[in-house]
C-alpha cells in the first residue's frame, strides 16, 4: 500500500467530511461530522452551517494527524460548489475551498476543485468498483436534491446535464418535513426507517404526480401532514407509506427517462438512496424492465469526501505530479 495519499474535503449543507485516500485507491481515513440542528428545526441557515464547518474541520484534521502519521499528503481535493456548471454556488462550500487552498499553498502541493454532485457520483462508482466509460443515467436523491442526470464520463470528472427531477421539494425534504412533524430529529431519514422497519404494507396510498420527467412531492407532504394532524394513522405506517410513495414515484421517473434516452445503466446516489425500503422497491421493479440499476454502497450514499478524494486521485495521477 502506498504511503502517499490524497486528502479530500467536503462541506455540504449538513455534514463536514474528510477522507484520506492512498494512491492505489484505498481509503485509510473517512470521517464525517453532522452539523447540529436544534430540535424542531427543519435545517440550518447557510451562515450557521458555514460557521459549524469552520469549527469542525480542525477537529477532523486533528484526528487525521493522530491516525495517519506514516502517510504523506501529496495533493488536496475539495468540493467547492454544488454542481459542475457555471455560476453554481453555495456558501457552505467556501469552507472546503478555503481550507483546502490554504493547506495546498502552505505545503506546496496541488489543489483540485470538484463539485459536490460529482463527488456523490464518484463515491457511488468507487464504492461498487464500477468504471463506466459510456454515458449513463444518475439519480441523485438527497436532503436538498432530487435530480435525474445524464452523465458523460470525462478523463477526470463528469459532464452532467439535468434531464428531470422534482418540480418542488426534494425526496429528502419530504422525509425530513414528515419526520420533524412527528417530533423526530433532523435529518429524519434514519429515524423514520427505524420506526417503519416492522411494517410490510399499508392500506392507504398517498397521491403523487409524475409527468414529463418531473415528480412533485408537495402533494404527498400535504397528505401525510394531514394524517399526522388527524392522529388516526400510526406513525410507523405513515413512515412506511412515505418511503413507499417516494419509491413508486422514482420508478415511474426512471422508466420515463430510460425510454426517452435509451440508456440502460442507472446509478443511484445521495443520502435517500441508503434507505433499504426504497432500494428494495427500485431493484425489484426496475430489474423487471431490464434496467441495470446500481446503488452506491449505503455507507457512501450520504454526504462524504470519498468521491472527491477519488476524483483528486485521478487528477493527480493524470497530471503525473511528483513531490
Amino acid at each position: 500500500m502506498s504511503n502517499e495519499a490524497i486528502l479530500g474535503l467536503d462541506t455540504s449543507n449538513y455534514t463536514t467530511s474528510m477522507t484520506l485516500m492512498t494512491l492505489d485507491g484505498q481509503v485509510i481515513y473517512d470521517a464525517r461530522k453532522l452539523l447540529p440542528v436544534d430540535k424542531g428545526k427543519k435545517g440550518l441557515r447557510q451562515s450557521d452551517a458555514l460557521f459549524h464547518h469552520i469549527k469542525h474541520i480542525p477537529i477532523l484534521a486533528d484526528e487525521i494527524t493522530k491516525s495517519s502519521k506514516t502517510f504523506s499528503i501529496v495533493a488536496i481535493s475539495a468540493s467547492t460548489r454544488p454542481r459542475p456548471v457555471e455560476d453554481s454556488y453555495m456558501p457552505v462550500f467556501l469552507a472546503s475551498k478555503s481550507y483546502g487552498e490554504t493547506m495546498s499553498k502552505l505545503w506546496h502541493i496541488p489543489f483540485f476543485e470538484f463539485s459536490h454532485q460529482e463527488g456523490h457520483i464518484a463515491a457511488g462508482l468507487w464504492s461498487e468498483q464500477l468504471d463506466f466509460k459510456e454515458d449513463f443515467i444518475a439519480l441523485h436523491i438527497s436532503g436538498g436534491t432530487t435530480e435525474i442526470l445524464k452523465v458523460k464520463p470525462l478523463d477526470v470528472g463528469y459532464e452532467i446535464k439535468i434531464i428531470g427531477g422534482s418540480s418542488d421539494i426534494s425526496a429528502g425534504q419530504l422525509i425530513d418535513r414528515i419526520g420533524t412533524k412527528m417530533g423526530l430529529p433532523f435529518p429524519s431519514g434514519s429515524h423514520l426507517e427505524k420506526i417503519s422497519k416492522n411494517i410490510k404494507s399499508v392500506d392507504f396510498n398517498a397521491p403523487f404526480s409524475v409527468a414529463n420527467n418531473t415528480v412533485s412531492f408537495s402533494g404527498p407532504e400535504t397528505y401525510f401532514s394531514r394524517l399526522i394532524n388527524d392522529g388516526t394513522i400510526k406513525y410507523d405506517e405513515i413512515s412506511y407509506a412515505t418511503f413507499d410513495c417516494i419509491a413508486k414515484s422514482l420508478v415511474l421517473l426512471i422508466k420515463g427517462v430510460i425510454k426517452q434516452y435509451n440508456l440502460k445503466k442507472v446509478l443511484i446516489v445521495g443520502g435517500v438512496a441508503s434507505n433499504g425500503q426504497i432500494r428494495s422497491h427500485l431493484s425489484d421493479k426496475l430489474s423487471k424492465e431490464n434496467i441495470n440499476i446500481y446503488f452506491a454502497n449505503s455507507k457512501y450514499c450520504t454526504d462524504n469526501a470519498v468521491g472527491v478524494a477519488a476524483l483528486g486521485l485521478f487528477q493527480y495521477l493524470k497530471q503525473n505530479y511528483t513531490i
